[in-house]
């Protein structure tokens, strides 16, 4: 199981006071000199963490994957194909919301997704759809060729009770298991932490997490390469 690192946090600390410091960038950089595999951001509508100068310094100066989570909009998809990540993972988007709140729905978005999708694999850029892990969502993902899903974790991370976590663990490994028939690539993230990913880690067919808030904020106590360290020997099951 891979394990890439959500910078938006960095830039959101950044933006609070419009100044130059904390650079998502040089984190990122550290970051991977730290161990990481890959690098996340998310580029949403209103800039509120990462903006257009880190996405292009990012892509110019990461050595591992730059995944952009992103909404299907005509401006964003533009930028994409313009920057050209390793990944494109399509997610909803809400102006008010403090993050992600759950995954797209496939079924209800099949010509706006058909059509951003067609438009990033022309520029061969692969593409990732977030979802919940249910069949139909995942069924629909193939239709549309999609590359990879990247499943919803956050109802996991959530769970009040264990009985409630077990069952959510039993949707994912059953919807990854479904999706790697399918030919899909499987990637996960939302809420993962230094707590559950211990569990987490049991699912075979999870290629890939993403994971930034718990790991950015225990970086701020230990610093980023232990931080690093410590998630990475988690995943691995090496603690």
């Amino acid at each position: 199981m891979r394990f890439c690192l959500n910078v938006d946090h960095v830039a959101t600390l950044r933006n609070a006071r419009n100044e130059r410091e904390p650079d998502p960038v040089t984190y990122a950089l550290m970051a991977e000199l730290a161990g990481v595999d890959g690098i996340v951001v998310h580029l949403r509508e209103d800039r509120r963490h990462i903006n257009e100068r880190d996405l292009a310094i990012l892509k110019r100066t990461i050595k591992t994957k730059l995944d952009l989570e992103m909404a299907a909009t005509e401006e964003i998809i533009r930028i994409a194909c313009e920057i050209k990540p390793q990944l494109a993972t399509i997610v909803p988007e809400k102006r008010m919301e403090l993050t992600t709140e759950g995954g797209i729905s496939v079924v209800d978005n099949i010509q706006m997704l058909n059509d951003a999708i067609r438009e990033l694999h022309k520029y061969a850029i692969p593409v990732s759809l977030f979802i919940e892990p249910d069949m139909n969502q995942i069924d629909a993902s193939a239709e549309l060729e999609a590359d990879f899903i990247e499943i919803h974790t956050g109802v996991f991370a959530n769970a009040r009770t264990e009985d409630e976590q077990f069952d959510e663990l039993d949707k994912i490994r059953i919807g990854a298991k479904h999706a790697k028939k399918l030919g899909l690539g499987v990637n996960a993230g939302h809420g993962l932490d230094y707590k559950n990913i211990k569990i987490f880690r049991e699912l075979q067919d999870i290629d890939e997490v993403s994971i930034g808030h718990s790991v950015i904020a225990r970086s701020l106590y230990v610093g980023l390469r232990q931080a690093v360290d410590e998630m990475a020997l988690l995943i691995k099951g090496l603690r």
